[in-house]
């Protein structure tokens, strides 16, 4: 509830204070929602049973044992009548003697919502001036005359009290149909259980988080509402937050392996609020942050070692030069020929050292996963001895992913080399791709050899682990792991009862629908280059990126069907923006230029005169409407 609301409920607390019956608001469940302070001098109710959430039962109850209705033989059994009747909703008008000879009227009224309103008013004056009326039907004396007086006096005030209790009728209201409505906006399940794991609230958002459980789960029990594999995951934080802690948690559902966060919340009724969503992007965003550093520290770690190394293994490898062409007898010949290989294979693991730390930006673009799984076959075959089998089985939908369908190739196409050599001669490699839920895509990599040994599974993806011996880098897995690690996924080893089996999970996200075409924005800096990014994609572009002309210009020449250009004039190296758009006039790819210059600028000056520019900050409609007008040129 923000400040508003709250002012709002204090406004009309203090409203209800001012009317002189008794009057108190019960919710479907029969939870006291707002009373006044009549209502509790009235019964002489205790403070626990005007607190909102009271139980209606308990308050008839105290009232029942309090006497106010006089001798009760069955207390239970009467409280139950009176909640059976309170079900109903049904509108009633009543009026009895209390105990203590006071005369009420009891008038209720259903709400629009679910629950009730009620009203108790002292009627004993009233009842009295009826009782007069009746004895002196045939005295028309001035006292009958005064008091109908009086009673015409109190019905205006009965008629007053009545409008004023409509409008906090209304505005209680109200206000429950826009706090509803907030909540049910929300992209997060907001509920609330009772002491015994029943709903009593929820804003049916529950499936939003959890796809395959129901959204109308009001009066169902939580057990059965999420369904027995979460209901045990969250069953431990549930118990612990009924004991008085306010757990936050997260864990992976089964279905469609979502990551959920959960927190809950104990309230003053012995129930608990709930707050669950989805972050399952979250977690992918943060995995390849995650990686993202540590491969940043690695290269801070290995980038001078690398470089001292490269510089002792090329003196090692000119001094040998120099031997071999020596007149050596033919055993020294053979140490000299060793050693020549041993320093280049150094080499060659110092450059793969290389490639696994240095930086490898993702290049994600939308990828058709059926052609690049029958293009991964026809690479990978004539690598396979006469005798191995390589089979795709592909059970991914007819959708473009959105996916760096380079790396994704390359890291399979070394898990089927890594297979070919587990297998010897002969056997059989299986590739299989399909997708969980709508939430990860899983490409397998299984083979018929003799599966990953205990040592293997326990350091396999720990660089320089090789089972090859003096032929292994011991860098091969640990690659792919990086590339599943860096798309915010994961990767995972083991055995099968036919061999080994390796299993790539990365997030399955859709391309968008690409109806203006594929882009090539070209921004060295990370923040701004999200933001165009989110632009071009609103204007229904396929997005492809780089930081420079050269990573730029190779992309064009890689990519088929880029139809626009959107570049920063000032980018990383010597080259600009106006280069790159000089280098692209031959293939007539249509470029505009962006830059935070002044117009006066000259640099400003000279790219207006090789293609459009916009001037930073822009907005997507400035964008849209320089790239219309250019098309129209």
């Amino acid at each position: 509830m923000n400040r508003s609301e709250k002012h709002r409920a204090t406004m009309t607390t203090a409203g209800l204070n001012l009317i002189a019956q008794a009057m108190s608001i019960y919710d479907s469940d029969l939870r006291l929602v707002v009373c006044n302070q009549r209502f509790q001098e009235m019964f002489d109710l205790p403070d626990a049973l005007i607190t909102p959430g009271a139980r209606f039962e308990e308050t008839i109850r105290h009232i029942a044992t309090s006497g106010e209705y006089g001798p009760v033989d069955d207390i239970e059994g009467f409280v139950q009548q009176r909640v059976d009747q309170a079900l109903d909703f049904v509108p009633h008008y009543l009026e009895r003697e209390r105990a203590n000879g006071q005369v009420i009227s009891i008038e209720g009224a259903p709400l629009p919502q679910g629950g009730w309103v009620t009203v108790y008013t002292d009627i004993t004056r009233t009842k009295r001036i009826e009782q007069l009326l009746r004895a002196r039907s045939e005295e028309m004396s001035d006292q009958l005359i005064v008091h109908t007086e009086e009673l015409s006096a109190t019905n205006r005030k009965l008629a007053a009290t009545i409008t004023a209790l409509e409008e906090a009728k209304r505005q209680l209201t109200e206000m429950e149909a826009r706090t509803r409505l907030t909540t049910e906006m929300m992209p997060a399940h907001i509920a609330h259980v009772d002491a015994e794991g029943y709903y009593t609230y929820t804003n049916r958002r529950l499936s939003s988080v959890f796809p395959s459980r129901p959204s109308e789960i009001l009066g169902m029990h939580i057990a059965e509402a999420l369904g027995a594999a979460a209901y045990d995951k969250i069953a431990p934080h549930l118990m612990a937050a009924y004991q008085g802690d306010s757990p936050v948690f997260e864990f992976t559902e089964n279905h469609d392996s979502r990551r959920i966060r959960v927190a809950f919340t104990p309230d003053a009724t012995g129930g608990v609020f709930i707050l669950s969503m989805d972050v399952t992007e979250e977690t992918q965003t943060r995995v390849a942050l995650q990686q993202a550093r540590r491969r940043e520290m690695a290269a801070q770690m290995t980038s001078g070692l690398a470089h001292d190394f490269s510089n002792l293994l090329t003196i090692i490898l000119g001094m040998q030069g120099k031997l071999a062409k020596s007149d050596l007898n033919p055993e020294a010949a053979d140490l000299v020929q060793a050693t020549l290989s041993a320093a280049r294979r150094g080499g060659r693991l110092l450059n793969r050292i290389a490639e696994m730390t240095g930086h490898r930006s993702l290049r994600p673009r939308a990828t058709d996963l059926h052609a690049l799984l029958q293009e991964l076959k026809v690479l990978a075959t004539p690598s396979l001895p006469q005798g191995m089998g390589l089979s795709i089985v592909d059970h991914t939908p007819d959708v473009r992913l959105l996916l760096d369908p380079g790396k994704l190739q390359d890291a399979l196409l070394n898990l089927i080399l890594n297979a070919r050599d587990a297998c010897g001669t002969q056997g059989q490699i299986t590739v299989s791709a399909h997708v969980v839920g709508q939430t990860w895509l899983e490409v397998s990599v299984t083979d018929t050899g003799p599966g990953f040994s205990k040592t293997a599974l326990d350091k396999a993806l720990n660089p320089f682990f090789t089972t090859k011996g003096g032929e292994g880098s011991g860098l091969g897995l640990p690659m792919v792991y990086d590339m599943a690690k860096s798309t915010g996924g994961d990767m995972r080893i083991g055995n099968t009862v036919s061999g080994a089996s390796v299993t790539l999970r990365i997030p399955y996200r859709l391309a968008p629908d690409a109806a203006g075409g594929l882009a090539l924005l070209v921004e060295d800096s990370e923040e701004l280059r999200a933001t165009f990014r989110d632009m071009l994609i609103d204007l229904g572009y396929a997005v492809v990126e780089a930081t420079s002309v050269d990573e730029a210009c190779a992309l064009t020449a890689d990519i088929e069907g880029i139809s626009l250009v959107l570049s920063d004039i000032k980018l990383q190296g010597s080259a600009t923006g106006i280069d790159l758009a000089d280098r692209l006039q031959s293939a007539r790819l249509p470029c505009i230029l962006m830059t935070s210059l002044p117009t006066s600028d000259p640099l400003f000056r000279t790219a207006l005169k090789r293609c459009p520019v916009l001037q930073k900050p822009f907005t997507t409609h400035q964008l849209s409407a320089l790239i219309k007008s250019d098309s129209a040129a």
